[in-house]
C-alpha cells in the first residue's frame, strides 16, 4: 500500500511521514510511505496525506503553484483514495479562508475557516485539548473515548459547517471542529503525528478505512 505524504511546501512533512510509518508497523500493515510532490505519484497513491502548517492563503497558494497538484489531488480524492488533512491541511477542505483575506479552498466540506472568537484566551490555541464526540461517532475514532487529548496549534478554525460532517470538536472558549469527514475524504484540525497513542491510534484506523 503507497501512502503519499503531498510535499508543497507547508513543512511538518518528516514528523507526518514517520507517524504513518509507525502507525503502519503498529498494525501490522505493509506500505510505502512517500513524501512528494509530483502528480503521478499521487495519482497512484492509494492514500493521501495532507499536511499543513501556517496561514490557508499562503498554504493554498503554494498547493496550487505546484504543477498539476491540484489537478492530481482532486483526480485521486475524486477516484476514491482515502484522504486526511492534517491542521491547515484539514483547513483547505473547507469552501474558503478568511485568514489574510478571503481565499478560495478545495470546497470539499461545507463552511469557512474563520478566526476562533476565544474570548479571554491566548491564541494560537497550542497544547494539549480533549475530543468531544458520539459513541461509533466514525471508523477514524476506533479505539477512542470523549476525553482523550491531543495536540493543537492554531487560531482560525473551522465555521458554518455541516454538522454531518463534524466527527469531533473541542473545547476553546465555546465548540471548535477538531475533525471532520466526508466520504473518503477526513480531516484533523489537530495534529496526529504529535499526539502520541490517540494520534498513532488515528493513523491507524485512517490506514485500514474502507470508506
Amino acid at each position: 500500500m503507497k501512502i503519499a505524504v503531498v510535499d508543497y511546501g507547508s513543512g511538518n512533512l518528516a514528523s507526518a511521514s514517520r507517524a504513518v510509518q509507525l502507525a503502519a508497523e503498529r498494525a501490522g500493515l505493509p506500505v510505502q510511505v512517500l513524501v512528494t510532490s509530483e502528480p503521478v505519484e499521487i495519482r497512484s497513491a492509494d492514500r493521501i496525506v495532507l499536511p499543513g502548517q501556517g496561514a490557508f492563503a499562503d498554504c493554498m497558494s503554494g498547493l496550487e503553484s505546484v504543477p498539476g497538484l491540484r489537478d492530481a489531488l482532486d483526480q485521486a480524492v475524486e477516484g476514491g483514495a482515502p484522504f486526511l488533512g492534517i491542521c491547515v491541511g484539514m483547513q483547505l477542505m473547507a469552501a474558503r479562508g478568511l485568514e489574510y483575506g478571503a481565499t478560495d479552498g478545495l470546497n470539499w466540506i461545507a463552511g469557512e475557516i474563520t478566526r476562533m472568537p476565544a474570548e479571554g484566551l491566548r491564541l494560537p490555541q497550542m497544547g494539549w485539548n480533549a475530543l468531544d464526540f458520539a459513541a461509533d461517532a466514525h471508523p477514524l475514532l476506533a479505539g477512542l473515548v470523549p476525553g482523550d487529548h491531543v495536540y493543537f496549534t492554531h487560531s482560525y478554525a473551522l465555521t458554518d459547517g455541516d454538522a454531518a460532517e463534524c466527527l469531533a470538536t473541542t473545547d476553546y472558549g465555546g465548540p471548535v471542529v477538531a475533525m471532520v469527514a466526508r466520504g473518503n475524504r477526513a480531516g484533523t484540525q489537530f495534529h496526529p503525528e504529535k499526539s502520541q497513542e490517540v494520534g498513532l491510534t488515528i493513523m491507524g484506523n485512517f490506514l485500514k478505512w474502507t470508506p
